[in-house]
């Protein structure tokens, strides 16, 4: 989320990143005014607090003051009891400021009840409110509507050329015998698949290559939940817009994660973290589980787009200054680039733009493999920045050098996502009698093979 002084003082900025984001209903004056709202409901609640606290601190102060007159009085009451009419009188006017005091207690305890349940109803309005407020987009990302609007800014390899005719990786698979999705539907439904045999070792090798690069790389590496509560995914900002996508557990409060993204932000959360020493890398592995709500038509054919993957995923937190910011969105960059030369596929880097980046990013770069049946690139890796805006949500602060606490910046990269990376693999390196070469960097993981073999 962003900060809201900041917002209230950027209210055009505000519109403008939700408009180029396409998140035509948000409404940031509706915002400011239940914050407004909420505001003088809270000062209205204060004020009735107060008074009955005023009211009852006097009814204490007149029972202790009734007790103290009490305990000496008996013996001047035994001795003078002309006296007796005006200790009724008093006793007569104390009980009834007594009284006037609880009444007063009565009447703002009424008044509270309402006010309070008002004051609720607001807030978890201006709370709602506040979580769809998108993050701005940086300068220099592009303007635009949809990944037609992408530029791209790096091309690196040259798009197969086959002397031959070239089978897509469905047919590739089949014919060797590792890829199996008819049973996959058969068992789970559309958008699932069997890796067997080679198609299994494929999809783990290139997993623990990611790992042993990023390990090496200093980053942490982390075997994270795939059940989560609610809290986390909106942590992260992935909810409130993604729910559409994301597996429910009923009666749980737990949710499948679609990324390792998740669980790795809220790991720290409402923590204050120790980044003197620079900042702090994280590797999460896990499997991940995305509904597709929406995409019916689109990629169906194949392992593109699935409902069960994998992913290696990088996350960084670091101080909130936006050039170790854009140095970290580089290195995490830079590091998927290896995974992919080490692959030896060709690739290129686009700037996503406004309309096609999420509500949270603040920049992003989409990296987009090579496919041959596809005739293009296909995406394979994404990396973001966010500055505070998930550390703000998270309660994620550090000890700034100037002295107290500030939130964080965090950003995340796609380091491999499988069986999506299975694709270019499999159809850039095919051979012509039907064997798959295996790069050099894979060969360890996949107990010493150069090529899985022709049937």
């Amino acid at each position: 989320m962003l900060d809201m002084k900041w917002i209230r003082t950027h209210q055009e900025q505000v519109e403008a990143a939700a408009r180029h984001k396409g998140m035509l209903d948000f409404n940031v004056a509706e915002l400011l005014e239940t914050e407004e709202q909420r505001r003088e409901l809270g000062q209205r609640v204060d004020v009735r607090r107060a008074e009955r606290n005023r009211a009852s601190a006097e009814i204490a102060r007149l029972m202790r003051q009734k007790q103290s007159e009490g305990a000496g009085g008996r013996e001047e009451l035994a001795e003078a009891d002309l006296r007796e009419g005006q200790v009724e009188a008093e006793r007569g006017e104390w009980q009834a400021e007594v009284e006037k005091r609880k009444e007063q207690v009565r009447v703002c305890n009424t008044a509270l009840v309402a006010l309070e349940a008002e004051l609720a109803k607001v807030d978890a309005r201006f709370q709602a409110l506040q979580l769809l407020v998108p993050n701005i987009a940086s300068p220099d990302t592009p303007i635009g509507a949809s990944d037609a609007d992408n530029v791209q800014i790096k091309v690196v390899g040259e798009p197969t050329a086959f002397v031959f005719e070239p089978r897509d990786h469905v047919q590739l698979g089949e014919a060797l015998d590792i890829i199996d999705i008819p049973r996959g539907v058969k068992v789970a439904g559309t958008r699932n698949y069997y890796l067997k045999g080679m198609g299994l070792y494929l999809h783990r090798a290139v997993q623990q290559l990611a790992i042993d690069v990023l390990a090496d790389r200093g980053f942490t590496v982390m075997d994270v939940p795939l059940m989560v509560r609610e809290e986390a995914l909106v942590n992260a900002a992935f909810f409130p817009g993604g729910k559409d996508q994301t597996y429910e557990l009923d009666g749980e409060n737990k949710w499948l994660v679609g990324t390792s993204e998740g669980p790795l932000v809220s790991y720290f959360a409402n923590e204050i973290v120790d980044l003197s020493q620079g900042p702090i890398r994280l590797a999460g592995v896990s499997n991940c589980f995305r509904k597709e709500a929406g995409s019916a038509g689109r990629d169906v054919r194949g392992l593109y787009r699935v409902h069960q993957f994998a992913k290696v995923e990088q996350v960084v937190i670091c101080l909130n200054d936006p050039q170790v910011a854009e140095q970290m969105l580089d290195e995490i960059t830079r590091n998927a680039e290896h995974i992919l030369q080490l692959l030896e596929l060709p690739y290129r880097i686009v700037a996503v733009c406004t309309g096609d980046m999420g509500s949270k990013n603040y920049k992003q770069y989409d990296i987009e493999t090579w496919m041959p049946s596809r005739g293009n690139y296909g995406e394979t890796h994404s990396s973001s920045s966010l500055l505070d805006y998930q550390a703000r949500r998270c309660g994620i602060r550090y000890s700034h050098p100037d002295g107290g606490l500030q939130y964080g910046y965090t950003l995340n990269n796609t380091a491999v996502a499988t069986p999506r990376i299975l694709i270019p693999l499999l159809e850039n390196h095919q051979q012509e009698d039907g064997s798959i070469y295996i790069p050099p960097a894979l060969r360890p993981y996949m107990r010493g093979m150069a090529s899985i073999p022709a049937r």
